[in-house]
């Protein structure tokens, strides 16, 4: 089976670091790079982070180029009250062997795609700042890629940083504009925060299930969201915590896990008080579709990969 040659683009948190691990480990992805933005953390600890998620997937050779170190107009905000003040559960990881490539993130996110056109997959797990600042460079960027899958967005409009809006998409709304004011439905695809809440929710049986496991990768997805086990627990109110960027790294591996998507026309906010909140234009008068969004996917086929992935002993 050919793997899917891939480039990752992540804020290097906890889930982010379980969505590497799919995308290097599993067997059924070629990570060919992995840019990093600021977003879940500052940006060297986002990257220090792919770094480290990367030699626990046994992948410690693959580039990782820094990004953007803050949103478009927009100071950082970080999700450091989620993932640790270390993004990875405060639970001391060691510093990784190897360091960041020099060539910035944006960089690579046009050259890659350039020197091989219709053949990589682009999943992003973080805010949009690298893309939409390549897309002002190249705005036929997206036609360049095979596909483009964000973990973006709450379609149901239920959010997990304000009443509405989901982390990534209100980090950096100006960024998501971009990119939905340059996308199509058969370039890119949002898999949001309103999937993960239904359908990859890791309940504490889940959770002993992986703690189990025994592996190194195992140990090491179960130990670095802890903090983030914590936060579900007393803000989202969820049976579990839940695993939004490694849902849309599945998805982006087995596109057949998807059992409800739509195409929409969808903007967002970009005001103080509805900030990132998507707008999703469903009337028969709306303007075409510019993205497609996934609503649900099989919640069995996606453990059983996040499972089998992390029982593997590393390469």
């Amino acid at each position: 089976m050919r793997l899917l040659p891939l480039i990752v683009d992540t804020d290097t948190g906890s889930d982010d670091a379980v969505a590497l691990l799919l995308a290097a480990a599993g067997g059924l992805g070629d990570v060919r790079a992995v840019t990093t933005v600021a977003g879940n953390v500052p940006l060297a600890t986002g990257t220090r982070n792919a770094l480290i998620s990367l030699q626990a997937a046994g992948r410690g050779d693959v580039p990782v180029h820094p990004g953007c170190e803050r949103p478009m107009t927009r100071p950082l905000s970080t999700a450091q009250q989620v993932h640790g003040h270390d993004g990875m559960g405060d639970i001391g990881l060691p510093d990784p062997e190897r360091a960041a490539r020099p060539e910035h993130a944006v960089d690579v996110l046009l050259d890659h795609p350039r020197r091989h056109p219709g053949e990589l997959t682009l999943v992003t797990l973080g805010p949009l700042t690298n893309l939409a600042v390549a897309l002002l460079r190249d705005r036929d960027l997206l036609g360049r890629y095979r596909h483009v899958y964000c973990m973006a967005g709450a379609a149901d409009m239920h959010g997990n940083i304000s009443a509405t809006a989901e982390f990534n998409v209100w980090a950096d709304p100006e960024a998501a504009r971009v990119v939905l004011e340059r996308a199509t439905p058969e370039q890119v695809t949002w898999i949001g925060w309103d999937a993960s809440r239904k359908d990859a929710v890791m309940t504490p049986a889940d959770q002993l299930r992986l703690e189990q496991l025994g592996t190194p990768m195992a140990t090491f997805a179960h130990r670095v969201n802890r903090t983030v086990a914590e936060w579900a627990r007393d803000v989202t109110g969820l049976a579990g915590y839940d695993l939004p960027d490694p849902l849309a790294m599945a998805v982006a591996l087995r596109p057949e896990l998807v059992l409800e998507q739509e195409r929409a026309h969808v903007g967002v906010s970009l005001a103080d008080d509805t900030r990132g909140q998507l707008i999703v234009d469903r009337r028969r008068s709306a303007p075409a579709p510019n993205v497609t969004l996934v609503r649900r996917v099989d919640e069995h086929g996606f453990k059983e990969l996040l499972f089998n992935t992390c029982a593997l002993e590393g390469q």
